[in-house]
């Protein structure tokens, strides 16, 4: 008889654990499939690791669990006994005055879970109604992305980076040519610069020769 044990600790976070496998007396652990649902005979270490597992399904296929009932010991009180279920299981009662002003959300679904303790450590799923009689809503931000989305996301993501480098080298590209012709049109500046400061130069000194000479000129005939 193969049956499942489920490890909340493990990858908690990613709703992904480890199942125990076992099989005449073999036992090997292996990855729970993120999309596996709930079925008689799958084990879980404890009551709330059944019930975090099926909150995880609910999720990921469109309703919201509730605690219907539970049954204690009778020699010390503990809960033996939980039975999960749609909250939308029941129905609202005849005649009943509804002190709030929301809407019943009983509409007599028959979906549920129920674990039942054998041991300490041992919470084993004894019934599973899967149908609903109403329709499921999966709510955008809680649905968890199948592997085919997140690979085609990945590949969306990685092509939008490599055009994102693209522009980029093209922009750095165009810079560097931009700084090129500032450079070179700064270098000419330069050298028209200094050839019109040299030019200056030259032609104070023509007129400074010529102011002497003028003056000299007038010293010998006065």
């Amino acid at each position: 008889m193969v049956f499942w044990t489920v490890d909340l600790e493990a990858r908690a976070s990613e709703g992904v654990g480890t199942t125990e496998c076992s099989t005449g007396g073999e036992s090997v652990v292996c990855e729970v499939d993120p999309s596996q649902e709930p079925c008689v005979g799958m084990v879980f270490e404890s009551e709330d690791a059944a019930k975090s597992f099926y909150d995880e399904y609910a999720k990921r296929v469109g309703f919201i669990t509730r605690i219907v009932s539970s049954r204690r010991s009778e020699r010390d009180g503990s809960v033996i006994s939980r039975r999960l279920a749609c909250n939308k299981q029941g129905f609202r009662k005849l005649g009943q005055v509804r002190i709030r002003k929301r809407e019943s959300t009983k509409e007599g679904c028959m979906a549920m879970m129920r674990v039942n303790r054998q041991k300490p450590g041992k919470w084993v799923v004894t019934k599973f109604v899967k149908e609903h009689s109403h329709p499921l809503v999966i709510s955008a931000g809680k649905q968890r992305p199948t592997p085919d989305e997140k690979d085609k996301k990945i590949r969306e993501l990685t092509s939008e980076l490599n055009r994102a480098n693209q522009r980029l080298a093209a922009c750095q590209a165009q810079v560097q040519m931009f700084m090129k012709l500032i450079e070179d049109h700064t270098q000419h500046l330069s050298g028209t610069v200094e050839v019109s400061v040299h030019n200056v130069k030259e032609i104070e000194s023509e007129k400074q020769e010529l102011t002497l000479s003028h003056h000299r000129f007038d010293q010998v005939y006065q």
